[in-house]
């Protein structure tokens, strides 16, 4: 009975999760990147990241997620695929509030936008997961980037999970870093197109509205399915090409933010069929095929890139 009503809450919590603005790949595309990471990670590390998901307050839920009769060796690895969903769950979940203006996802102007004090920090920060890097194609000036965000994020945690910090705060950093490796692997997830009807951007498009689904932030994070079993997002991320060995392992941040940028340039945002303004836009199936490809490569890449980083950092 329990099981049943913790479920139910959980239900009620995504809605209300999924009535707001996204922000990075939905719970399977977050879980296709940890996957990936987690079969290239060495015995030390799963062990040592095994240490800290146990630090995590939200396990216990986790756990629910999981199948029954499910090995040991493939429930390890099923925990470490849905912490990398934890920094969106905790958007549904009541104890968490939303901080900062515009929803919360501007950093409210005072140091709680960068405290990194662990799991007694109930904001959501939700403008921890992207980086508004603003582009234009009619001349529009471009706005400041916002701070602190994904990119400045990821450099703290790193540091952090290299450093001789509490476990308990390193089990903090470790969920949030598996989350924004992927998130800034999402072309919407690094950009905000700005012009004279969007002065202050478009917000990664969601502000850019299709006939189905509701925007172009929500096609994409949802290109590669909206399946969110564990077992189903590890079978896809198994069918996955093999990131190129050079590019995974790029541990430059910029240099991944440039792709994103570079791909929701000229991908994400190809005109025809995305056209100037708010659209409704209809999206062609020539568009689709090639926003799915680029989206399996971006997961590919993620994965492999955050393998290296655990692998070569974590302490």
């Amino acid at each position: 009975m329990r099981r049943v009503l913790w479920l139910t809450a959980w239900a009620l919590a995504l809605l209300v999760t999924v009535s707001v603005p996204a922000y990075g790949w939905n719970s399977r595309g977050h879980m296709m990147v940890a996957a990936v990471a987690y079969q290239k990670l060495t015995p030390q590390t799963r062990d040592r990241v095994e240490a800290l998901l146990l630090l995590n307050p939200d396990r216990g839920h986790w756990l629910a997620l999981i199948p029954p009769g499910t090995s040991a060796a493939r429930t390890r690895m099923m925990l470490f695929m849905i912490a990398a969903t934890w920094p969106d769950r905790i958007k549904g979940d009541p104890a968490y509030h939303a901080d900062g203006p515009h929803n919360g996802n501007r950093p409210p102007q005072d140091p709680s936008a960068s405290q990194n004090t662990g799991f007694d920090d109930f904001a959501m920060h939700k403008y921890w997961h992207f980086i508004d890097v603003p582009f234009t194609r009619d001349g529009t000036a471009l706005p400041a980037i916002p701070t602190p965000n994904a990119q400045e994020r990821i450099a703290v945690f790193r540091g952090v999970l290299a450093s001789q910090s509490a476990d308990p705060l390193k089990a903090y950093d470790l969920s949030w870093l598996l989350h924004l490796v992927g998130d800034v692997h999402q072309p919407l997830h690094c950009v905000t197109r700005v012009s004279a009807t969007s002065p202050e951007g478009d917000d990664g498009g969601n502000a850019v509205k299709l006939l189905a689904p509701a925007n172009l932030h929500t096609y994409w994070d949802d290109v590669l399915g909206t399946d969110d079993a564990p077992a189903t997002a590890l079978t896809a991320a198994a069918q996955l090409a093999a990131a190129p060995a050079g590019a995974a392992s790029d541990l430059n941040v910029q240099h991944w933010i440039d792709e994103s940028v570079s791909a929701a340039k000229s991908t994400a945002y190809k005109k025809p069929p995305i056209g100037d303004g708010h659209g409704p836009f209809t999206l062609t199936s020539p568009y689709k095929t090639r926003a799915k490809a680029l989206a399996q490569q971006r997961v590919a890449l993620a994965g492999a890139r955050l393998a290296h980083i655990l692998n070569a950092e974590l302490r």
